[in-house]
């Protein structure tokens, strides 16, 4: 097993150069699908980060009862309605059925009222299905998923609770045993696992890397749903789940240090939206 703690000379590998020549569509397509009558802004948050990463385009599937607050708040989202109040079948079928065939990846799960499990299946297996590589958060955090996921392009973002729920162990307050617990289950179930907290840890089952925020300011809500998009928005652009995973810990801690030494322990996660674009220029290549 290879450990490795995170710096910009490592990240910056993992961060593709863009095409001189390049044109819509070639820098990544992203789908974000969350939300529900309580939390309208996660995924508003999820899709402006990964456009602020330098994704091309991104769709934001929402509720209909969110689409209004969704499509004011930002021009640059391509807003798709959820035929329904919560994920459904139905819901699940017509959105697949309206999305663009050259999408590269998805975010899944960010403030998502899921009505019946089969649907959140039906909607990764689709997905799953058209070789799309996926970011899983929140409410897409369920034992059920696991068998669906073995070998392909997923991440998953689990906090220590959600980590709990999906594979049934809570992780310690230990270090040394909670990156333990997290390559056990990478490697057993064949994903790339992000375990959020003051350290962020990232494990294929061979490959594992560290972060450590020390950002106390980031306990703010809102803060997971950046990342998940910022992973996403990684995930357009590089196919390896483990390098895009750690590439988007690091760019949003990176963003997080920015915004806690400007504003303290006051920030926003819309704080960190507008610094991401700060934080990558240093990464930016084009050849």
């Amino acid at each position: 097993m290879v450990r490795k703690n995170l710096s910009a000379s490592i990240v910056k590998k993992f961060i593709p150069a863009r095409k001189s020549k390049s044109r819509k569509d070639d820098n990544g397509i992203v789908l974000v699908v969350g939300g529900s009558y309580i939390y309208h802004g996660a995924p508003i948050l999820s899709s402006i980060a990964a456009l602020r990463c330098g994704t091309d385009l991104v769709y934001t599937s929402v509720p209909k009862i969110n689409v209004s607050a969704t499509r004011a708040f930002s021009p640059n989202l391509i807003v798709i309605p959820l035929v329904d109040q919560k994920l459904t079948r139905g819901a699940v079928n017509k959105l697949v059925s309206a999305l663009p065939r050259n999408l590269h990846s998805a975010t899944i799960g960010m403030g998502l009222a899921v009505q019946e499990k089969n649907s959140l299946l039906l909607l990764v297996k689709s997905l799953l299905d058209r070789d799309v590589r996926l970011s899983l958060d929140a409410s897409a955090l369920i034992p059920e998923v696991l068998p669906l996921l073995a070998n392909k392009n997923v991440v998953v973002t689990p906090h220590a609770g959600e980590f709990k729920r999906l594979f049934g162990d809570s992780p310690s307050n230990s270090k040394n045993e909670r990156i333990k617990l997290v390559e056990q289950n990478a490697k057993k179930h064949g994903i790339t696992v992000l375990l959020k907290g003051s350290i962020d840890v990232i494990s294929n089952g061979m490959t594992t890397y560290l972060y450590e925020k020390k950002i106390p300011a980031m306990t703010v809500g809102g803060t997971g749903d950046v990342l998940s998009g910022l992973v996403a928005g990684m995930l357009s652009k590089n196919r390896n789940t483990l390098e895009s995973a750690a590439a988007a810990t690091f760019i949003n801690g990176l963003a997080g240090k920015i915004v806690q030494k400007k504003l303290g322990l006051h920030m926003t996660s819309m704080d960190l939206l507008d610094v991401i674009p700060i934080v990558m220029k240093p990464f930016d290549k084009v050849v």
